[in-house]
């Protein structure tokens, strides 16, 4: 038996193998010259790799045989979760994370792909009758524990990410209208228990979001993010020479934040040029989904695509100060080795999809 290799998709490698390239430069330009990140460029490349490793050997897997794997995996993702709240290293101010001895690693990143696989297969499993109440209200469960979970560590953004991938999985899986709208309704009526079951610094963010002057001091470095885009310009002030991010007047840039130092260091042309590489990629794995052989399949494509979109719209519209600062990083560029991993993994999920859109053939 032999994988149809003609229908691996290269060209979404190759938009990946570009945006993963240069994320590794962008890092080592947000991170040079600055004393304890000499080594974040190198780690970077390192993440890249095994993330190519990864990509390949999830490619070669066939993705059918994970159907029976759906509630192991499951298990493993909220186990994980869960300890990780016990005997998790603090950073960032959320307990969300392993010391692995040469690197950390974030189990919320890693129940990103964890979570598409499990809830792909209990949506194609039920595809004809998606709509009844128990499989509707089992849906939400699956997706409530782990987000409870991740906002517990605390780390709100990652917990709204995963519930947009949901979303959009019982959106394409075919949940009717009046679902969607009930379930519309039902968070804007819980909206202010929401609120006031808020973390402190979360609802301090919102605010300054809605009002900047309230609190200049926590606003400092959106401002900053404002002003590096606003000097690079059209062509920007060159690799390496942004002032903002060279002169650390802005934070966090090699994460959070290193789509302003793009905007600011390739200026405009820059910044779009590496959004329609992302659109690019999006535009590839849309055409997976679109020709995968089953419901599965197009399930799991649909949950990747649905991480790389909302995390990549979450990241540049914080760089941009059109939505609330979250932490989220930027696929594929953003310093982070569990995030790059994961997506990593999702690109060598929708590869399998893709090689297996025919019958095998066999010699």
């Amino acid at each position: 038996m032999r994988l149809n290799l003609r229908r691996f998709d290269f060209a979404l490698l190759l938009a990946v193998l570009v945006l993963a390239i240069f994320g590794v430069a962008m890092v080592y330009s947000a991170t040079q010259r600055v004393p304890g990140y000499e080594a974040y460029p190198t780690r970077q490349a390192i993440y890249v790799l095994i993330g190519l490793l990864l990509l390949v050997l999830a490619a070669a897997f066939d993705y059918r045989l994970l159907t029976s794997l759906q509630w192991p995996l499951y298990v493993v993702m909220v186990a994980a979760l869960v300890a990780v709240m016990v005997l998790g290293q603090v950073r960032g101010g959320a307990a969300g994370w392993f010391n692995a001895g040469v690197v950390f690693v974030q189990p919320a990143e890693l129940a990103k792909v964890l979570f598409v696989v499990a809830f792909a297969q209990y949506l194609s499993s039920r595809r004809e009758r998606l709509n009844r109440p128990l499989t509707v209200l089992g849906a939400g469960l699956l997706v409530a524990v782990p987000m409870v979970l991740i906002y517990m560590q605390p780390d709100l953004g990652t917990a709204v990410v995963l519930g947009a991938i949901g979303a959009v999985m019982l959106f394409v899986a075919g949940l009717s209208w009046g679902y969607i709208g009930a379930s519309a309704l039902a968070v804007v009526l819980a909206a202010p228990v929401i609120w006031a079951n808020l973390q402190g610094y979360m609802r301090e963010r919102i605010l300054i979001f809605l009002d900047p002057n309230s609190n200049p001091d926590a606003s400092f470095n959106v401002a900053q993010a404002l002003i590096s885009i606003g000097n690079g310009g059209w062509l920007g002030k060159g690799f390496g020479q942004g002032s903002q991010s060279q002169l650390h007047f802005l934070r966090v840039r090699y994460a959070d934040f290193i789509y302003s130092v793009v905007a600011e260091e390739l200026g405009f042309v820059g910044a779009v040029a590496l959004m329609l590489l992302i659109l690019a990629v999006l535009w590839r794995l849309f055409n997976i989904a679109d020709q995968a052989r089953d419901h599965f399949g197009r399930l799991v494509v649909t949950g990747v695509i649905a991480m790389i979109l909302v995390q990549s719209v979450v990241s540049i519209g914080m760089n941009l100060g059109l939505l609330p600062v979250t932490g989220i990083t930027l696929p594929f560029i953003s310093f982070g080795g569990s995030s790059l991993v994961t997506v990593m993994i999702g690109i060598g999920l929708a590869e399998s999809v893709a090689m297996r859109n025919r019958k095998i053939e066999f010699d």
